[in-house]
């Protein structure tokens, strides 16, 4: 009689869960607004992630933006989508779906996977200011780990196993020998929070590819993006004082800023000021249209890095010196001590970028320079309007 009532109760069980399940897959079907494959870009209304839609919806991909606006504007219009996207969207002539969502924020992101059919995920969301995050480490920590181990179990949960990872080159930390390539030991002697956060995520990433052999993951070491899109309608809007070099000096050029404070003038380079690998952002977009391809291809799997970078390093006086001639703008400046987490110079060797994805950097220091000023000089309180 027991095992009799065993059996019932494990029948019932049994026809209990198939019904679940399809509940489950009914509500699902529902939520869905539509089957068309898209690319979901986490932080796709900053600076980077904007410039990468605007080349995938000219590459002919459908995108799906989650942003909690922390490095962007609300739009214009007083609508929910933010400047940035509403001026893609003018760019590509296509349109972009927005959500406003944090990755902390787990049962958001997973009504964005119920709505659409996800393929691949271009992860960029992250708070990235080298001198903030060695203040307010925690916040960092939190944020760009934690955000991403969210992204990763909603990822594996919806069976979405294809990412192009935003990194960056802080993972090198202080350089044991120049240029960097890929191989160069990471986490040693990360000088700052936020290149450790890109470090922590990036072994996270290798572990979870060695545990699971059908994830696809492709992580691009940014070195220091700059420029703008050539029409002047997208560029880099910092909120606040910005902590990027190219745009506190843009603001200066347009009488925002008084001076620019370069930070430390005894490294040990050609004119003693910081020197780093810049990259115009639509050579970045560009190279991440070949990671995307790279990500997609059936024969790939598992993890795999490569540099993004031009491989020629400038310094901050150098950067300084190109924008006035480009801007017929004087920029003042004067030198302060060094900023804490800083290296003396850091640049790539994007070998591996031109010899496995057919990307090589086109633009150069001018057009960056140009570039930047035709978005400024345009847009003067940036996205405000």
């Amino acid at each position: 009689m027991e095992i009799g009532r065993h059996s019932l109760a494990v029948l019932v069980l049994s026809v209990a869960s198939v019904v679940l399940m399809k509940q489950l897959q009914t509500w699902k079907d529902m939520s869905r607004i539509s089957d068309e494959p898209v690319v979901l870009a986490t932080g796709g209304a900053g600076f980077i992630g904007s410039h990468i839609v605007v080349e995938l919806l000219n590459n002919g991909f459908s995108v799906v933006v989650i942003d909690n606006l922390v490095n962007a504007l609300k739009g214009n219009d007083g609508g929910p989508k933010p400047e940035s996207l509403r001026r893609v969207e003018k760019i590509t002539n296509k349109t972009v779906t927005f959500y406003n969502v944090d990755l902390l924020d787990i049962d958001a992101l997973k009504s964005v996977f119920l709505k659409h059919n996800i393929v691949c995920v271009i992860h960029f969301a992250a708070l990235k200011a080298v001198g903030e995050s060695c203040e307010i480490p925690l916040t960092y920590y939190k944020n760009n780990v934690m955000g991403s181990i969210n992204l990763l179990e909603v990822m594996k949960e919806f069976n979405v196993k294809k990412l192009l990872f935003s990194s960056s080159a802080t993972v090198y930390g202080l350089p044991q020998k120049l240029p960097l390539t890929e191989d160069h030991p990471t986490g040693q002697g990360c000088t700052n929070p936020y290149g450790k956060t890109k470090y922590f995520i990036e072994e996270i990433l290798q572990d979870l590819c060695a545990s699971d052999k059908t994830w696809s993951v492709v992580a691009l070491r940014y070195f220091n993006p700059i420029g703008a899109h050539k029409s002047g309608l997208i560029g880099e809007d910092p909120n606040g004082i910005p902590s990027n070099l190219m745009p506190y000096i843009a603001q200066v050029a347009t009488g925002k800023r008084a001076e620019l404070k370069v930070y430390g003038n005894d490294y040990d380079t050609l004119d003693g000021t910081g020197v780093r690998d810049y990259i115009h952002i639509v050579d970045l977009a560009e190279g991440h249209i070949s990671g995307m391809k790279k990500v997609m291809d059936k024969a790939f799997s598992g993890w795999r890095v490569y540099n993004l970078g031009t491989g020629t390093g400038y310094s901050v006086l150098q950067i300084v010196h190109e924008f006035e001639s480009a801007s017929g703008k004087k920029v003042p400046y004067s030198i302060v001590e060094r900023r804490p987490g800083d290296v003396a110079s850091s640049y790539a060797d994007p070998t591996r970028a031109k010899k496995e994805l057919q990307w090589t950097a086109k633009r150069t220091l001018s057009d960056m320079c140009q570039d930047t000023w035709k978005w400024q000089s345009q847009n003067p309180n940036g996205f405000k309007g």
